[in-house]
């Protein structure tokens, strides 16, 4: 084999993962829509240049108080704003993974002329059941298991609730809330199960909803994953219950109060206007007759005119 033909099998592994992805470089197997993080395990400084390649393209660059982020069109297309940089580290982080960023990830460090590198080979994983975790509806007062996963055998796991930690699990050791305000919330509710790998919470309240992300922690690596985002649907209590039908009863009551009310009100109004009515009739009737009996009882009396002063004499 020709000196030629060894360098384009080199190429060829290398761009299939196969070389340089062994006892110096790290395997990472994720989900579609997880968070990783490549640790450099350095820190940078003024002397050190630090860059990092997706399949050989640059994607990022660190040089003292220089940075660049995906500064070729391809790879703003590419990964958009889905890559962040830590200037202090140079740790890179690939948010809401798709299977397209499956590949290789080289780090390059240049320090006073030596030259370093760290090759990491990450493959994207699509799981459909997954979506069936995403959104998921339990009743007030049930029980759930969240499953954390193989990876708790051999890693670091922080769980958080909305970003806050409730539960720590290194290998057979764990430790569940460890702030007051976890306490608080879940006191006596979280049990972890080591045979299953499920962190379960009993006697689920409204408070509790919300998403459940899983941390997976190790040198090389940290991925972060959403396990869950839970749905409480309230039930109401037997107290609650009777306090709303008697609540419906009361307003029933008054309705029923108002409109007999107003039946009596306008009753009662016509009545009144009716021996108004009458009344009126009455006093018409009576009017009329005394005016006939005094025109028939008082005669008409004319007077006398006097032919001398016109004066009238009865």
């Amino acid at each position: 084999m020709s000196l030629l033909d060894l360098w384009m099998l080199g190429i060829l592994l290398t761009v299939l993962g196969v070389s340089d992805v062994g006892a110096d470089g790290v395997s990472v197997s994720v989900m579609v829509g997880d968070s990783v993080t490549l640790h450099t395990n350095t820190e940078a400084n003024q002397q050190k240049k630090m860059k990092w390649y997706f399949n050989d393209s640059q994607i990022t660059e660190i040089f003292g108080n220089k940075t660049e982020i995906c500064s070729e069109y391809e790879c703003k297309g590419r990964f958009r704003d889905r890559l962040k940089l830590d200037h202090q580290t140079g740790s890179l982080t690939i948010t809401n993974l798709t299977t397209t960023d499956s590949g290789l990830y080289e780090l390059k460090i240049l320090n006073s002329g030596n030259f370093s590198d760290k090759i990491f080979s990450i493959s994207v994983h699509d799981v459909p059941e997954r979506d069936e975790m995403n959104g998921k509806s339990v009743k007030e007062g049930e029980s759930i298991a969240l499953k954390l996963g193989e990876e708790r055998k051999s890693n670091n796991l922080l769980l958080y609730f909305n970003y806050c930690p409730i539960a720590k699990i290194t290998g057979d050791q764990s430790e569940i809330c460890e702030n007051d305000q976890c306490d608080e919330r879940f006191k006596g509710r979280l049990k972890l199960d080591h045979w299953t790998g499920s962190l379960i919470i009993t006697n689920i309240r409204t408070t509790d909803a919300g998403p459940y992300h899983l941390q997976i922690n190790s040198s090389s690596f940290s991925i972060s994953r959403v396990i869950i985002v839970l749905t409480v649907i309230a039930v109401p209590s037997l107290g609650q219950s009777s306090a709303a039908v008697a609540g419906i009863v009361g307003v029933l009551l008054l309705l029923t109060a108002a409109v007999t009310a107003v039946f009596i009100y306008r009753k009662c109004r016509a009545r009144w206007i009716k021996i108004r009515k009458e009344d009126v009739i009455n006093k018409q009737g009576n009017n009329l007759q005394d005016l006939s009996s005094n025109e028939n009882t008082t005669p008409f009396i004319s007077p006398k005119v006097n032919a001398t002063n016109g004066i009238g004499e009865h």
